[in-house]
């Protein structure tokens, strides 16, 4: 039996089959921020209310984010690849719908499917990948990629909306999504065999000891899928998420308060009840392990950073800078280059050091980034900015590689499914949370500033309300400069770009102090989790777990 010694490596096809899985991959996370550029056309054309607008862009980031649990496990249970078939038809039909959607309130309906579609896809892609790559260097490899296929399509969304609306109507930024589903649905069933939940055969839990945990594991495939258990971890994602970002986008609420509380209690009795589930959604054991725990709260902490201090950056480049739109979002892939040198370094680091040394040492990068960030000012040079970025970018981005690849080795190939949803519902929550907290860090001392800088005679020359957004936001004070006079103008616009950088400056302090806390934990608490991971999952298989002979078996 191959489950006896050395993992089988992967060869030409296992590598094609990844590079396949790629597409939906690059799409899924291009559509969280392909909007951004062409709201303004959706706007003109469709003509949504405000809160219209808002659920335009966050429709789809919300069922995503809330379907992620629910779709993993599924594709535990009737199989991974089954389910990115069905997600790409799903995201297919959907973009065409949304292509030609003709009111803001059928938009908003379709997005919710994209995030349908999306929630099927994402888990499956990264739980596909512990199955096809059983040797662990080639795993760490393909998780790279996966990562940085990742971070490099929310970074790209913009670039490629900024292109198709030079030259196409706003429904081309959802079209460009079909030929690559296409692609899909016509090379997975022959690159990428199929795995699910449990045996796949009659005699697969038969040798090393497999019969009896085989057994369990076809039960659990009978089982009925739990669907309170799919409302709760719904609803209780939800909630939370949208608490939280409407603490970022408002500030603090009783409300959005009140809906965080909500969610959380959600949460606690969507725990509550996976404990006492013979087949739960989530594995509190696994969960539990220092192996899968501890990476995925590294993760959490690495997109609190990330998503965090992203806000910033792109006002910079637009507000401060100067930049357009399209200029701005081209500019922004700069940082990238961080990630081609650093992901790759790390991953090449820990085949020959302990995974936790090389994390730790990736969050201090980015540690440094951000203390240099901090020293940013409203005339600093466009590459003093993005030289900080490409350095906290690429730090965090190997440190994600890393505790992605160490989760999913940590992950028995049954479970990789749910497994790599609550990953990734852990990145969602984590950017959720940096995006409220830094944003308020940097709004606080933005408007403390503006309160203070602004002249007595413009307070009074201005509406009353104009002169709030301009105390409120950088983007309010270039709207209500473009109304005063010249000199008055430059005023205003110099006074607001000061507040923000200084607001950006302590909010990339606080993301160093996170990174820096990160590092700590990496370097106490995660040493020898790879080889834990590793013999967590080769034990996880001798007990009736897929062997690398059997995740082809059905076809």
């Amino acid at each position: 039996m191959e489950n006896s010694g050395t993992p089988a490596r992967a060869g030409r096809r296992e590598w094609i089959a990844l590079g396949v899985l790629m597409l939906p991959l690059l799409l899924v996370s291009m559509d969280i921020s392909i909007l951004y550029f062409a709201i303004p056309y959706v706007s003109q054309d469709l003509e949504p209310s405000a809160t219209q607008q808002l659920w335009i862009l966050d429709m789809y980031g919300f069922v995503l984010a809330g379907l992620l649990i629910t779709m993993g496990a599924l594709g535990d249970r009737i199989g991974r690849r089954r389910l990115v078939l069905a997600g790409a038809t799903v995201f297919g039909a959907a973009s065409v719908a949304a292509a030609y959607a003709h009111s803001a309130e059928a938009l908003i309906g379709v997005r919710a499917l994209l995030g349908l579609g999306g929630a099927a896809l994402m888990p499956s892609t990264l739980a596909l990948i512990r199955n096809l790559f059983h040797d662990a260097r080639q795993r760490g490899r393909a998780v790279t990629i996966w990562t940085g296929v990742m971070t490099t399509g929310i970074s790209l969304g913009p670039v490629v909306s900024g292109l198709l609306l030079e030259h196409f109507w706003w429904g081309s930024v959802f079209l460009i999504n079909l030929p690559a589903m296409v692609l899909l649905l016509v090379l997975v069933p022959f690159l990428v065999p199929e795995s699910r939940t449990g045996p796949v055969g009659a005699g697969a839990g038969a040798g090393a000891g497999g019969g009896e945990a085989g057994g369990a594991g076809a039960r659990a495939a009978r089982e009925p899928f739990d669907l309170v258990s799919a409302a709760l971890s719904l609803a209780a994602l939800l909630t939370v998420i949208y608490g939280i970002k409407e603490w970022a986008r408002h500030g603090f609420a009783p409300v959005p308060a009140a809906v965080v509380v909500l969610g959380l209690a959600l949460g606690h009795l969507f725990v509550r009840r996976q404990q006492h589930l013979a087949h739960p959604m989530i594995d509190l054991e696994l969960l539990g392990r220092r192996s899968f725990g501890g990476p995925v709260f590294a993760n959490v902490l690495a997109m609190f950073a990330t998503v965090g201090m992203a806000v910033f950056l792109t006002q910079y480049l637009q507000s401060v800078q100067g930049l357009s739109p399209f200029k701005a979002a081209l500019w922004s892939l700069v940082p990238a280059s961080g990630v081609i040198v650093a992901a790759p370094t790390a991953a090449m680091l820990a085949q020959r050091v302990d995974h936790a040394y090389v994390m730790g040492g990736a969050f201090l990068f980015s540690a440094a980034g951000f203390c240099w960030l901090t020293q940013i000012r409203a005339d600093s040079a466009l590459w003093f900015c993005l030289a900080a970025a490409a350095l906290y970018v690429g730090g965090l981005v190997a440190a994600m590689t890393l505790a992605n690849e160490l989760a999913i080795g940590a992950a028995p190939p049954e479970r990789a499914g749910s497994a790599a949803a609550v990953l990734e519902s852990g990145q969602e929550l984590g950017g959720a949370l940096g995006m409220a907290v830094l944003g308020s860090v940097g709004a606080a001392v933005y408007s403390r500033e503006m309160a203070d800088a602004l002249p007595a005679d413009v307070t009074a020359a201005l509406p009353a309300g104009e002169a709030d957004a301009v105390r409120e936001t950088l983007g309010g004070a270039a709207a209500a400069a473009a109304r005063l006079p010249e000199e008055t103008a430059a005023g205003v616009l110099t006074a607001a770009r000061d507040a923000f950088t200084h607001g950006m400056g302590l909010a990339s302090a606080g993301a160093a102090v996170v990174v820096v806390g990160a590092a700590v934990y990496s370097f106490a608490l995660l040493r020898g989790t790879a080889e834990h991971g590793e013999d967590g999952a080769d034990a996880g298989s001798e007990g009736g777990d897929l062997a690398p002979a059997q995740t082809g078996a059905v076809k």
